[in-house]
């Protein structure tokens, strides 16, 4: 074949830059979003720890409202500025993913405060089989048989971790509030992502939806849950809370963190995928975990250690599994 001429040469060499560039920055931009979500993830534990045990801001709903109000201002600035196209749903398809997601942010704030950072977040990694059970139960998918297998392995490091940990078994309260915890922030993951298809949203446009939605329920339900102190803001109720400069710093941090993680884990989905975000996932988990031995002096014995290890084990196997199935879909 002849030679190529040399401008023609040239016109390829410069689209192959202009490919290698816009991949580098496509690179570039995941893995900001990847340590944004990673970092603010782990931050927002131990700040909403510090607010509701170090601080004694003990009213978990009181600070989800503060978490969805804060949100919900920072989605109407996301959507007058046009980061994102605003779609209008009606009012009766959207509750139920605010009641769900109202209901998980609350119990997510009580098991913190009710438990130890590290038996928190390893009992969210039960998360995975309760999704895994709500689509075999109500969307007939069914799990395989090496799903199944990993979910046990999981499991196993998940009770060796917690039954024979003081800690934990002398916390019933908190291990029941961190049990319907999981199994409601399951029943929204499956959600946020059915109602998605179902609605014709986006992740962005959903949770644009959602947020108000979860503010006008919170203001119903703060009075119910908590003694806010209207007529006698005394002491124990949330106008009766001596909000000092530190409370103060922690709780506007704590509500900047849970905007900031929301975006973050939209945008690291985006740029990457919800596989990719899960195998994150496993980092954070042995961060928090560290976290609460080495800032809140949470136990480590060598079985409690194990059964972390058997967990991360079970969950990193899970993913492996899920990943090697979506490459093959992708190949058919």
């Amino acid at each position: 074949a002849a030679p190529l001429p040399l401008s023609q040469k040239q016109q390829q060499q410069q689209q192959q830059q202009q490919s290698s560039s816009s991949s580098s920055s496509s690179a570039v931009r995941a893995a900001l979003y990847g340590v944004t979500n990673l970092s603010s993830v782990v931050a927002i534990v131990f700040a909403n720890k510090l607010v509701l045990y170090t601080h004694g801001f003990h009213f978990a709903a009181t600070l989800t409202w503060l978490h969805t109000m804060f949100t919900t201002l920072g989605m109407i600035a996301m959507a007058a500025a046009g980061a994102f196209e605003v779609k209008r749903v009606p009012v009766a398809k959207s509750l139920p993913v605010a009641t769900v997601y109202v209901g998980f942010i609350v119990l997510n704030n009580l098991s913190i405060q009710l438990n130890t950072v590290g038996f928190y977040q390893i009992s969210k990694i039960a998360i995975t089989p309760v999704v895994v059970a709500i689509e075999w139960a109500f969307y007939s998918k069914a799990a395989t048989p090496r799903i199944l297998a990993s979910i046990a392995v999981l499991l196993t490091g998940i009770a060796l971790a917690t039954v024979t940990d003081s800690q934990v078994s002398s916390r019933p309260l908190g291990m029941l509030v961190a049990a319907i915890n999981v199994c409601v922030k399951g029943l929204y993951q499956v959600w946020a992502g059915s109602k998605q298809r179902e609605l014709g949203l986006n992740g962005l446009q959903l949770l644009h939806q959602v947020a108000p939605l979860s503010v006008v329920l919170l203001a119903v339900l703060v009075p119910m849950l908590e003694p806010v102190g209207f007529s006698n803001p005394g002491p124990g109720t949330v106008l009766g809370y001596t909000l000092t400069p530190g409370a103060a710093f922690w709780i506007m941090v704590s509500s900047v963190l849970g905007l900031v993680v929301t975006l973050s884990t939209f945008l690291f989905i985006g740029a990457t995928s919800s596989l990719t975000y899960n195998v994150v996932g496993h980092m954070k988990t042995v961060l928090i975990v560290a976290g609460g031995v080495l800032l809140f002096g949470d136990s480590m014995s060598v079985k409690k250690l194990a059964g972390l290890v058997c967990a991360m084990s079970g969950i990193v196997w899970y993913s492996h599994i899920k990943l090697s199935e979506a490459k093959k879909d992708g190949k058919q």
